[in-house]
């Protein structure tokens, strides 16, 4: 299967000479899907520590996710897009976000000569600081250890940082995007430390939902790498015009009218607004019920009406 990323990278290269000017940095790398707990832990460890020294702290991140290009001939559906990693990254504090292009030919970058191409001669690295079971280099043979070492060797001090863990298990962006495809949204939301969410255009639908009085917003996402949560109807919240409105959310393929397309539909519960073209911000809060095929039109009116009374319930608990 041929794979289209549908994405454009950012690189920052106006950083970089300031970065030169600065002279040195507090540094980490990773794939950090999801900006969660535990990448937020190391970010506020390199925040910190490069304001202590006057340093730029600066995560590397790479792009399309590593799996993807090496073990899959599937694309690795991630919990944000690129352009939401580097906004969320940004939003907690890092000056720098480098965006790597991963491919094969980067894959097959020794270690030592990735410590020496990025951390010494691009960064000047003064600290790196890394996760508990951070491996890089070609075939990702290389360890803490071994990043202790060429510190040694470059003149840079090397840190790890523990497992961040909620509920006793370890929060890693593995297990939160499970949560997600399985529709556990308020599990997922808990090891993000932030409601999840996605971002799309309001486009054209069928109108169904305005025919049965529940008139909906059809979301667009263009980013097909986006992981999004299973068939199901949900909670969810958008801020329009500065003000959050909520509402419910079907993802699914509308079964009762023989659908055979994906879609994602949102009826605000109290808006009376034209959504046509408008880019908005999804954040998912709670999972209903699965989506299911209905008897009749009447019926799926009669439970999207308890649907609403549902959610209606648990946002003023």
């Amino acid at each position: 299967m041929k794979k289209d990323w549908s994405y454009s990278i950012l690189f920052l290269f106006n950083f970089v000479v300031n970065l030169k000017e600065n002279n040195i940095s507090v540094f980490t790398l990773g794939t950090f899907d999801g900006v969660h707990l535990g990448h937020q832990k190391i970010i506020r460890k390199i925040v910190n520590d490069a304001q202590d020294i006057n340093a730029k702290s600066v995560v590397f991140t790479f792009f399309p996710h590593p799996k993807s290009v090496l073990t899959s001939s599937e694309i690795i559906k991630t919990i944000n897009t690129i352009d939401e990693r580097i906004a969320l990254l940004k939003k907690f504090g890092i000056d720098l976000v480098h965006v790597q292009e991963f491919t094969q030919e980067f894959s097959n970058l020794e270690a030592e000569d990735f410590v020496k191409t990025y951390l010494v001669d691009t960064f000047h690295v003064k600290k790196a600081i890394i996760g508990y079971d951070h491996k890089f280099g070609k075939n990702r043979s290389a360890t803490i250890h071994d990043l202790e070492n060429f510190g040694k060797k470059y003149h840079f001090e090397v840190e790890q940082i523990s497992v961040e863990e909620t509920n006793h298990l370890a929060v890693s962006s593995s297990r939160i995007r499970q949560a997600i495809s399985n529709g556990n949204i308020e599990e997922a939301n808990m090891l993000l430390g932030y409601t999840y969410f996605f971002s799309g255009k309001v486009i054209q639908g069928n109108q169904l939902g305005r025919t049965i009085e529940f008139p909906t917003a059809n979301i667009f996402v263009e980013e097909n790498y986006k992981l999004l949560p299973k068939h199901g109807v949900y909670i969810v919240q958008s801020t329009i015009e500065q003000k959050v409105y909520y509402g419910l959310m079907n993802i699914g393929v509308k079964p009762t009218v023989n659908g055979v397309q994906e879609s994602i539909e949102v009826h605000f519960l109290n808006l009376d607004k034209d959504l046509y073209h408008c880019t908005l911000k999804i954040e998912v809060i709670s999972f209903i019920r699965n989506e299911q095929k209905f008897e009749s039109i009447e019926a799926l009116k009669q439970q999207i009406n308890a649907d609403k009374q549902y959610a209606l319930r648990f946002l003023n608990k």
